[in-house]
């Protein structure tokens, strides 16, 4: 266990449903030491790629985190939810006339490159020294000012309507449900995430990722290996 501590980073594929949290809790309990973090969170309904460091390798979590990420996903047009995923309700329906091919294409544009974002109203971040998803869940109306963020890639894989699958590789502190959200209102019918799933941090990607299950069952091969070894 001593390279845990000496500092270990672990790539873990983050299961569907888990908060980011809920892993770094069951890699901490399998490595039983306290230092363990992960770099950059991932919403419960996401899933893919989760860089945790061990140890003395948690100083490195910032570089991590600043790293350039990649998503791929679908958004569901015709629709918003006050959280901008499928943790709240569908709501203000619209119908999707006069949507096609080419008008989803092309309303990529003005979100490729250097642009301003607002965060979800749901989301981690601060104002007051509160997180501003308790504030809105209370329905309490927060201002969050815009944020410069980069989207190098936008890319369009497939579309069936209502469902459009994407590829988005930007700077962190980009919120994909916010460009959800900001994409269907570009077409005039509303939007929201309807899956997502984090490929790759940086040089990270997720291939060389794995579950927090198979983690264990490394772990737990590895132990009994050095039990025989050491008997």
């Amino acid at each position: 266990m001593n390279n845990f501590a000496e500092g270990r980073v672990l790539l873990i594929n983050k299961p569907l449903r888990w908060t980011s949290f809920d892993a770094v809790r069951k890699i901490r309990n399998l490595v039983r030491i306290k230092k363990v973090g992960h770099a950059g969170t991932l919403d419960p309904l996401a899933t893919g790629l989760l860089i945790v460091c061990t140890g003395k390798f948690t100083k490195k979590i910032n570089e991590y985190m600043a790293k350039e990420k990649e998503y791929t996903g679908s958004f569901t047009l015709g629709a918003t939810t006050p959280t901008y995923d499928l943790e709240s309700e569908p709501e203000n329906f619209l119908p999707l006339d006069g949507i096609d091919e080419a008008k989803i294409r092309a309303a990529t544009v003005p979100f490729t490159g250097e642009i301003m974002q607002v965060p979800p109203a749901h989301s981690a971040i601060k104002i007051d020294g509160k997180r501003v998803y308790e504030l809105a869940r209370k329905g309490v109306e927060v201002k969050i000012d815009p944020r410069k963020v980069t989207i190098t890639e936008f890319e369009i894989t497939s579309i069936d309507l209502p469902v459009v699958q994407f590829r988005v590789v930007c700077s962190t502190g980009t919120y994909i449900r916010s460009l959800a959200n900001d994409f269907g209102a570009a077409l005039g019918c509303g939007g929201y995430l309807s899956s997502l799933c984090r490929t790759r941090i940086g040089e990270f990607t997720i291939e060389n990722a794995i579950t927090p299950a198979v983690f264990e069952e490394q772990l737990k091969a590895s132990e009994s290996t050095d039990q025989n070894i050491n008997g």
